[in-house]
């Protein structure tokens, strides 16, 4: 969803019409596994428990703000995508939603391919021993030196989005005496978000080749008579938090009907087609996403349809799924710091992180769920904006949501989704120091990205 908003950010009193947000929850301390990951529940005592470990006992080790993930549940989905699309088929998952070391590993350990789309990225890949034939490529404006590396370590797929891009891998796989496997990312005209997709005239943007005025099929002729290339398909990707088939449905015959073309034309039949990711994952009990086999069944079908209808053989299919493997699987915990209630609006819930640990509210209206955590509560709900420390005053967290009456300063709460994008957007405003990654598994924590320090800002200062 696109929207003009002013600089400063939304009105911070911004009064709701009735019936904006939804009436309270019948049972404030009820915990939605809808939203949160698998492990998670609540102990006699009434507090949160994730991998057996209770969220009072992670704040005296770790502290607050940080970003718990649950690692059974991220090897879970894992597993459950690879075995939805089978042999036949290759999972990516999407290393811009939350990359590090240890979630390489165990996509490498689950069976996993890998997407990135930056030199740190595939640092990091190559550094965790994802072996480079399973890592793809992406990006709109690589440099040289990233592609250098990137062909130099043998990637297993290059997804190109420009002209100049399709000479450059060319001229560079050649220099190293390397033909390099690419793709070519078009703009099939389908904008999907959440449950809504318009397929009309949408190759204004940054990503892929139109297939407007023949562009693509351009693309494809060029990179088909390059010596350092090798084409192995078309890319596309349609959107972000899609619930519906019907954008990729419009999506896959746009592309059928490019491969039916390059074969007319150049007599080839390319072997493989991505669709990309962007599949959505429920942030609040009202998102009601599918599960993987539901998406594979979908996907595989419309992709086999289309290319009968066309006189093809079935491509081999490629997904990349990253808010859909890391998203639930991991919550913020915070500490609240003052509650402060103002008549006939709402009350505002300060905690000690914000805009710096979570953009998207800020960004994109993103919704999210909260709960109090530490405890449960017998108290009436009330209305509150759970917000950060930040000089801002769009500095939300949480824009409308239910939490017990008696909320006081020192509770705990935890909004649950929060694996995607969270820490991979995270900033230094204000000069906050960005939260640690701590994996919980059967009973034990341990830090996978570390909480920065102060040192660490100052030592990037030079002064």
């Amino acid at each position: 969803m696109s929207r003009s908003a002013h600089p400063a950010g939304p009105r911070h009193a911004d009064v709701l019409p009735e019936g904006h947000y939804s009436a309270p929850p019948a049972d404030l301390n009820r915990l939605d596994p809808k939203v949160w990951s698998r492990t998670v529940e609540r102990d006699e005592q009434g507090q949160l428990t994730v991998g057996g470990l209770s969220v009072t006992r992670l704040r005296e080790e770790f502290g607050t703000p940080a970003y718990f993930l649950d690692e059974d549940d991220f090897r879970a989905r894992c597993r459950a995508w690879a075995d939805a699309f089978g042999k036949d088929a290759d999972v990516f998952y999407a290393g811009k939603a939350f990359l590090s070391r240890a979630v390489v590993r165990w996509l490498k350990e689950e069976g996993l391919n890998l997407d990135v789309c930056s030199g740190g990225e595939l640092s990091t890949a190559l550094s965790a021993g994802m072996p480079a034939e399973r890592i793809a490529f992406h990006g709109n404006n690589k440099s040289t030196d990233e592609i250098h590396r990137a062909v130099e370590a043998g990637v297993g797929r290059i997804v190109l989005d420009s002209f100049q891009e399709i000479v450059r891998v060319a001229h560079i796989a050649q220099s190293l005496g390397k033909r390099q496997r690419v793709q070519i990312r078009v703009t099939v005209g389908v904008e999907a978000h959440t449950h809504e997709f318009i397929a009309t005239a949408h190759e204004d943007q940054k990503f892929g080749i139109a297939l407007a005025g023949g562009q693509a099929a351009e693309a494809v002729r060029r990179a088909l008579t390059l010596d350092g290339l090798e084409l192995i398909g078309i890319h596309s990707h349609i959107g972000s938090q899609i619930f519906d088939m019907a954008g990729f449905e419009v999506s896959a015959r746009r592309v059928v009907q490019l491969l039916a073309e390059v074969r007319d034309e150049h007599g080839v039949e390319l072997p493989e087609i991505d669709l990309g990711g962007g599949l959505g994952i429920a942030y609040t009990s009202d998102d009601d996403p599918r599960e993987p086999h539901h998406i594979a069944k979908a996907l595989t079908e419309i992709v086999s349809r289309e290319c009968e209808a066309a006189g093809l053989r079935t491509p081999r299919i490629s997904v990349e799924p990253g808010r859909a493997i890391v998203g639930p699987t991991a919550f913020t915990l915070y500490e609240v710091g003052t509650v402060k209630p103002l008549e006939g609006l709402r009350t505002y819930v300060s905690v000690d992180g914000g805009m710096s640990d979570n953009i998207r509210t800020a960004l994109y209206d993103a919704e999210y769920s909260v709960a109090l955590v530490s405890r449960t509560s017998d108290a009436e709900p009330m209305l509150t904006r759970v917000v950060g420390k930040h000089c801002e005053s769009g500095d939300i967290v949480v824009r409308d949501a239910f939490l017990p009456a008696d909320l006081a300063p020192g509770d705990l709460i935890a909004v649950p989704a929060t694996g995607a994008y969270c820490r991979s957007m995270a900033s230094n405003y204000n000069h906050a120091l960005r939260p640690p990654v701590v994996a919980v598994q059967d009973g034990e924590a341990r830090v996978i990205v570390r909480r920065e320090t102060e040192e660490d800002l100052l030592r990037l200062d030079v002064g």
